[in-house]
């Protein structure tokens, strides 16, 4: 992998796409968009569709075999998340909260009990809808680490 900075994109629910391709574009910084069915992506060199088998957790096995201390990856996946902090990645969900490694263990912990939850059915719904609030922390977030990891390069 080169020293440029990477963006991993956990693609297949990611309501971000195109502000990652806007961000990208800024930095001019190579994007890997990773999924099970063949997305649409601007056609722009920096910018490569993966199209992975439909097999359980493919995507996410794909991204975490590359990610690391010179990649940003953008996933809502808390497994996911963990795989990659602990290979160095810089990972950051689409509502623009970042995953750290002080927050990673509660945030996994935290999924286990709302799925101990879900499936006693004691829980029913899912996440709050995505919202212009969450659209524009995303996109700060973004900026803050490709101009983190950057400095760091």
């Amino acid at each position: 992998m080169s020293d440029a900075v990477t963006i991993f994109v956990d693609a297949d629910a990611c309501p971000v796409k195109e502000e990652v391709y806007r961000v990208a574009e800024r930095y001019a910084a190579p994007v890997k968009v990773v999924s099970n069915s063949r997305l649409r992506v601007p056609p722009i060199d920096r910018i490569e569709r993966v199209v992975v088998s439909d097999g359980f957790d493919a995507a996410d096995d794909w991204i975490a075999e590359r990610a690391g201390a010179n990649s940003i990856v953008v996933t809502a996946d808390i497994l996911l998340a963990e795989r990659c902090l602990k290979a160095g990645a810089s990972v950051i969900a689409p509502n623009g909260k970042p995953f750290t490694m002080d927050s990673i263990g509660g945030a996994v912990a935290t999924r286990a009990i709302m799925a101990d939850l879900r499936a006693g059915g004691d829980v029913v719904g899912g996440p709050p809808p995505f919202s212009k609030t969450d659209r524009s922390r995303f996109l700060q977030a973004l900026d803050e680490a490709m101009v983190r990891l950057r400095r760091m390069v």
